[in-house]
């Protein structure tokens, strides 16, 4: 309609009018079959939306590649892993800053001694995440949210750290990093600061593989030193992948230069589980009970890359959360009326298989942080519902305060604006909302501009609607898309070595099975032997002995070896000990 409304005047002052008219019929009768041909979302730019495996595909493919410090010793192994608010499987987030400092010790010796004490933890490092997907004009947006997890704070002082990085995507086409689209800027949190690096800056720097393009941000350790970089805040790697690859076959000390300070040490790497190419890449292993002992770090000093542990991480989502912080839940086992946030849900929240978990109507969320090690039952810190970031209405900024200040936009009370000067309640209509309860779908998006004006961003409150499908609208936060996988444990696959003879020059032999992948602890049935403890077993001369080994999450592998003392080509050894 445009173009032919362009071209009218010019028409009706030509002599040669029908003669153009008929070109322009001609000229309209091939656009449109070249618009039929073209996909359904390039056609005529109107709304579309990705499926639900679509939002997970971009969630996967953008998800950070994580350089992580430890403050850890003989005493602390793996007190910096990232986890799950349930990693000791018992139902009970409150009791977190207890379990983690006082039994993981616990759990790792018991996994070092394979002696099935704490099998049942799941350590499972998880960034719970989500993806708002809304039309930016005839384009495409996507915020991806990525909340890191860690149990405990600042030396065990406090319960819960909850960093996050929050991925915009510009220009999506629905296939995760196809022509044309980009990412418009990565914003990171820094304790109350939330720093900001948009497209074309020279801190933004990814590990970009077959199927993922993973923004590398460094995070700190669990002190508590003031002006140090400490409790978990986050940085953005300035060093290229190629850099740190260099580095790592080099086998250099193992550090990264980041922003707003200077070079750092790593001691742990995590990956996505399913970025295959990143997992290979750098060597990645799931955690399990098997193996929990050998990936712990146990340092705080400067190691090479060889020593840096990688372990792969796998996404959840926000909204398991949402569900334990609802009034109608029993939410008093984790949580505390310290810090309430209502919110107007436009639509329920419902679980993976689409059963309602929390129905639509204002409804109440407790979100203090239950803490069973503190006097006060808490330590004054709230859920993520609370969180400026959680609604886009946080103050970006280019780098974080030395003494990390508060937000300074208020969103939630109408203070905060956006590029167009409105609050939320512009955009939403709904002014009872402000200062009395958030709006589900109330978000601002970041434009990836810095706006230095106290209570005011760059980007844009999205309007009343914006959410719904007809809209090309989805919102994620409140959306579970993953499966919970409530007693996963990722485990190898269960590795028996033995050889297939030993020579014991007319004696018995000693033969040993060794064992890795599946679960300790691991049990050993042996047959045709004189005698068996465990993974050895002595085997009489020229017999075939066999071993069934079965491990604790069900596999088995069966072998056998002969002792071929005696025959041909044995030679000597003597004292019956074996010659390989």
């Amino acid at each position: 309609m445009d173009f032919v409304s362009r071209s009218a005047p010019f028409v009706a002052n030509d002599g040669g009018g029908n003669a153009m008219r008929v070109c322009l019929r001609w000229l309209l009768i091939v656009l449109a079959f070249v618009v039929a041909a073209l996909p359904s979302r390039e056609a005529a730019a109107q709304a579309w939306l990705l499926t639900q495996a679509e939002r997970k595909a971009y969630l996967e493919y953008y998800a950070p590649v994580i350089m992580q410090r430890a403050e850890e010793s003989s005493s602390k192994k793996g007190r910096d892993w990232i986890s799950n608010y349930d990693f000791d499987r018992d139902g009970n987030f409150s009791n977190n800053r207890y379990s983690w400092p006082n039994l993981l010790p616990q759990y790792i010796a018991a996994s070092a001694a394979g002696s099935g004490a704490y099998q049942n933890w799941r350590i499972r490092p998880t960034l719970y995440a989500s993806a708002i997907e809304y039309m930016d004009g005839n384009n495409k947006g996507l915020v991806l949210l990525y909340h890191v997890y860690h149990p405990v704070d600042k030396k065990a002082n406090e319960i819960h750290d909850w960093e996050r990085i929050e991925i915009v995507v510009r220009a999506a086409t629905g296939i995760p990093g196809g022509a044309g689209e980009y990412v418009g800027h990565v914003t990171i949190t820094s304790h109350k600061d939330h720093v900001m690096r948009s497209n074309g800056s020279a801190d933004l720097n990814f590990m970009q593989v077959a199927g993922g393009k993973h923004v590398m941000i460094w995070q700190a350790d669990e002190d508590n030193t003031e002006l140090g970089t400490h409790g978990h805040e986050l940085h953005f790697v300035q060093d290229a992948y190629s850099t740190i690859a260099a580095r790592r076959a080099a086998n250099n000390s193992a550090e990264v230069e980041v922003t707003n300070d200077d070079d750092k040490s790593v001691h742990y790497v995590w990956v996505p589980e399913t970025s295959s190419a990143a997992v290979s890449a750098w060597g990645a292993s799931v955690i399990n009970y098997g193996n929990a002992a050998s990936l712990a770090a146990g340092r705080d000093d400067t190691v090479s890359w060889s020593l840096v542990k990688r372990i792969t991480y796998e996404l959840q989502d926000l909204a398991d959360i949402h569900v334990t912080q609802w009034s109608g839940s029993a939410w008093s086992t984790n949580w505390t009326t310290n810090v309430i946030v209502d919110v107007l849900l436009d639509e329920p929240i419902a679980n993976e298989a689409g059963q309602v978990e929390v129905p639509a109507g204002l409804q109440r969320f407790y979100l203090g942080s239950r803490d069973i090690m503190s006097s006060s039952l808490t330590d004054g810190r709230e859920g993520v519902l609370a969180k400026a970031w959680f609604w886009g209405g946080y103050s970006a900024e280019t780098n974080a305060d030395t003494i990390s200040g508060s937000d300074k936009l208020d969103g939630y009370s109408g203070a905060g604006r956006d590029s167009y000067n409105r609050n939320r309640a512009d955009a939403s209509g709904d002014y009872a909302s402000l200062g009395n309860y958030w709006r589900q779908h109330d978000f601002l998006v970041h434009s990836g501009a810095i706006d230095t004006r106290e209570h005011y961003e760059a980007g844009v409150w999205l309007g009343n609607g914006w959410n719904l499908p007809q809209n090309g609208g989805f919102d994620g936060r409140w959306a579970q898309l993953f499966d919970d996988r409530v007693a996963y444990e990722p485990v190898a696959a269960l590795a028996v070595s033995l050889p297939a003879s030993i020579r014991g020059c007319g004696e018995t032999v000693t033969a040993t099975a060794l064992v890795s992948g599946g679960l300790p602890p691991y049990s050993y049935s042996w047959s045709n032997v004189l005698w068996q403890s465990g993974a050895s077993a002595e085997i009489d001369v020229g017999v075939l002995a066999t071993v069934v080994v079965g491990s604790a999450d069900g596999q088995s592998a069966t072998r056998t070896v002969r002792n071929t003392a005696g025959w041909t080509g044995c030679g000597g050894g003597g004292g019956g000990n074996p010659i390989p």
